[in-house]
């Protein structure tokens, strides 16, 4: 398989493109800064980009045949910004598949159904701003016609995998409170291959 990464030189991207190499797959990365890809190999393309950049999203896109975007929102809006230029480019391609990595923000409270984690008392975060940049991507490919799927991780130290987490679609599993990036990684790769979750987001935490 042929996969585009986006947000390739982050903490989750970067073990992603890793386990991707590993099975074998070709991988494209598409990123600001080459210099910032420590990896060498002969089946990663690295493609010098802005994913503002519609034309840069079309010549990374070209030829792959799934989409894993591990972008963050770094205090930005690249995230709400950059998803409507790259479903227009998936759809040009006719390239159906998607994973994203969200925030556990955009999960079903558990304790208010009819709101979103951190619109409900579930959430201590101070700030809103990074789950409402992932809610409307949420919501984005709600409305596409892609087969999408969001990993929505709790806090997120670093650590590489330790397999014992839990997963569930649309609520973060009860008690959770963190998840390593080895293991967000892992699980959002492995979607690739499985279609449980195809238009669903799922909660990942120990």
């Amino acid at each position: 398989m042929h996969i585009l990464v986006l947000g390739a030189t982050g903490r989750v991207g970067s073990h992603i493109v890793k386990y991707a190499l590993q099975d074998g797959h070709q991988v494209t990365a598409l990123v600001r800064t080459p210099d910032k890809i420590n990896t060498k190999h002969d089946r990663l393309t690295i493609v010098q980009g802005n994913v503002l950049e519609s034309h840069d999203l079309l010549r990374a896109i070209e030829g792959t045949n799934a989409v894993i975007s591990a972008l963050n929102t770094d205090g930005t809006t690249t995230l709400s910004q950059s998803m409507p230029l790259l479903i227009n480019a998936m759809e040009q391609e006719d390239i159906q598949r998607i994973i994203t990595v969200g925030t556990a923000g955009i999960l079903q409270s558990r304790t208010e159904p009819g709101k979103l984690r951190y619109q409900s008392s579930d959430s201590r975060r101070k700030s809103s701003r990074a789950a409402e940049e992932h809610e409307q991507v949420y919501t984005l490919l709600k409305e596409s016609t892609l087969e999408w799927t969001i990993v929505c991780p709790t806090y997120l130290p670093d650590g590489e995998v330790r397999g014992n987490y839990r997963i569930e679609r649309d609520v973060l599993p009860e008690g959770g409170t963190e998840i390593t990036v080895g293991d967000t990684a892992e699980f959002t790769y492995r979607q690739l291959g499985d279609r449980q979750f195809i238009n669903a987001r799922v909660g990942i935490c120990y």
